[in-house]
């Protein structure tokens, strides 16, 4: 707690002085300090993005955006904002952040953060953006821009990568500063994101700031859309917020074209950033091909899309039973899986179904824009992957509109106090959730308090490997653990080790002697296959 203290009084200085760095170019976002924190955010993200196509985003990076942030932090006298604040303000906003550092030392639990997050940030700080690196490992094509940020970060502001905890302190902030405070109820439940690096918490979060301005009829519209597609960057599923931001610039602002460039140019930088380490423009999908060299092999891209199906039914079915589904057996069978999953979609649908009706009774054209913005998005996500946790920010949205005028502060102050109780209770005894909610699967690997974590967040480290090499790829592999999150680069997931072998193909560097040149597929030759036999036979006789 302690480690991560001094963390955020270090880091939101620097990220109010690159605010006002991005207010002195393009205007103000919203007035106060978290106007200046979510344009410095912005602001640091897309130009570590581009820096990340030539350089690793390590400490020499890192060191001149720091000094550069706290430079203008001072000279322009900035931390005499922080003086707006009353002792009421400033107590409970000490409390709420208490609470946040407490939730963010603990040990992270999400089965991502050690195959995908850690790993991807481990790349980019050492490496940089790499071509055609999901042909290492198809989760690596993603390189959310959040994570490019938190990998700048990461040589000594962030080591321990709680920024995701720094950035609900921020949005505490915006609350206050605001006084909207219906966003309260939304903070205990967000702690389940603070102990990871995860791109859900931000995009929910600046969706929500996005949504009160424009209900607030903000008028920068040029900012507006270009922070909505930034947060689309961050994770392709909140499509619905650069259309809402689109309809609301051309439908009720009456925006002209050129106040949109700003959101069209980071929208391209998306595009060749994936293109570059995915080999298409929006991951995961194979559309929009340009016949890079470096995409990733068919077979391995057919074996992904097959295994999003069978996560949208929980692994419950297998993939053969899902494809002799009826069009009426894909809908029944995904509202009434077994566990906590049939839940959530069905909470999701009667959410729709209550948005809409609630919609149509209002008549507003704002709130009328909101909802086509949401069907839209719940359409895509339910054609492609209905798995809960590409449809959870709806959740958010939807409570959010239908309720804003509903919670003043002594309302959401309760709301606050009660849940944050639960959620602190769950991450302080996970057997809780282990017994009452079994479905739940995540409950399993929730670490229990450590007195440790009053100094320093958990963490995890395992850190054993083997070595193999494959053609003229040298890679490591974690012994007995299916993750390579703490393992020297470059590491391959065991599991992708097996999909490459099974298609008949195996990822080689296009330069043996610079890593950052990229990789490629390539089929096996018989002296290949047998290398990769060996490997195989390796790793299966470690769990022996």
């Amino acid at each position: 707690m302690i480690l991560l203290f001094i963390s955020t009084i270090f880091l939101i200085p620097t990220f109010v002085g690159w605010g006002k760095i991005v207010e002195n170019i393009f205007g103000t976002l919203f007035g106060g300090i978290s106007g200046k924190v979510v344009l410095g955010i912005l602001g640091i993200s897309l130009i570590w993005t581009i820096l990340a196509f030539f350089i690793p985003l390590y400490i020499y990076v890192e060191i001149p955006t720091v000094l550069l942030g706290l430079i203008y932090f001072f000279k322009h006298k900035l931390y005499q904002e922080f003086y707006q604040f009353s002792k009421k303000d400033f107590s409970l906003i000490s409390v709420i952040s208490l609470i946040i550092l407490f939730c963010g030392s603990f040990y992270p639990y999400i089965f991502d953060h050690f195959g995908y997050y850690v790993p991807t940030i481990k790349w980019l700080t050492e490496f940089g953006l790499i071509k055609g690196i999901s042909n290492l490992d198809l989760t690596l094509g993603q390189m959310s821009v959040w994570h490019i940020f938190q990998a700048g970060f990461s040589n000594f502001s962030d080591p321990f990568l709680r920024m995701n905890s720094v950035l609900l302190i921020i949005y505490t902030l915006y609350i206050v500063e605001q006084k909207n405070w219906i966003h309260l109820c939304f903070l205990p439940v967000l702690l389940l994101f603070s102990q990871s690096p995860s791109p859900d918490l931000p995009v929910i979060i600046f969706s929500l700031i996005i949504l009160n301005e424009i209900l607030k009829e903000n008028k920068n519209t040029s900012l507006l859309f270009a922070f909505s597609v930034f947060v689309f960057a961050i994770k392709p599923t909140m499509i619905w917020l650069p259309m809402l931001s689109f309809f609301y610039s051309i439908f009720i602002i009456k925006s002209n074209f050129k106040n949109l460039i700003p959101g069209i140019l980071i929208v391209l930088l998306f595009f060749i950033k994936n293109i570059y380490t995915f080999g298409y423009p929006i991951f995961p999908v194979s559309i929009g091909d340009i016949g890079v060299s470096w995409k990733p092999n068919p077979e391995v891209l057919k074996i992904s899309s097959q295994y999003a199906v069978l996560k949208t039914y929980d692994m419950q079915y297998s993939y053969q039973e899902i494809q002799q589904f009826s069009g009426l057996d894909y809908i029944k069978n995904w509202l009434f899986l077994n566990g906590i999953k049939s839940k959530i979609n069905i909470l999701f649908i009667l959410s729709l179904l209550s948005f809409i009706v609630f919609t149509f009774i209002k008549k507003n054209k704002i709130i009328s824009l909101i909802c086509i913005s949401i069907l839209i998005k719940s359409f895509l996500v339910l054609l492609f992957s209905a798995q809960y946790r590409f449809f959870i920010d709806v959740f958010f949205v939807i409570f959010f509109i239908m309720f804003n005028t509903y919670f003043n502060q002594k309302k959401s102050i309760a709301v606050f106090s009660v849940l944050s109780i639960i959620f602190i209770g769950f991450l302080t005894l996970p057997n809780i959730l282990q017994t009452y909610l079994p479905s739940f699967k995540l409950g399993s690997f929730m670490g229990k308090f450590e007195k440790e974590q009053l100094y320093k967040p958990s963490t995890y480290t395992y850190n054993k490997f083997n070595t193999y090499k494959i053609g003229n790829f040298k890679f490591h592999v974690s012994k007995k653990y299916p993750y390579s999150f703490d393992i020297p680069l470059p590491a391959v997931s065991e599991s992708y080790i097996f999909d490459d072998v099974k298609a008949g193909i195996f990822p080689q560097m296009i330069d043996p002697k610079n890593i950052r040149k990229g990789f490629i597929w390539k089929k096996l030759n018989s002296k290949e296959k047998k290398e990769a036999k060996n490997v195989i036979n390796s790793i299966n006789n470690s769990y022996q």
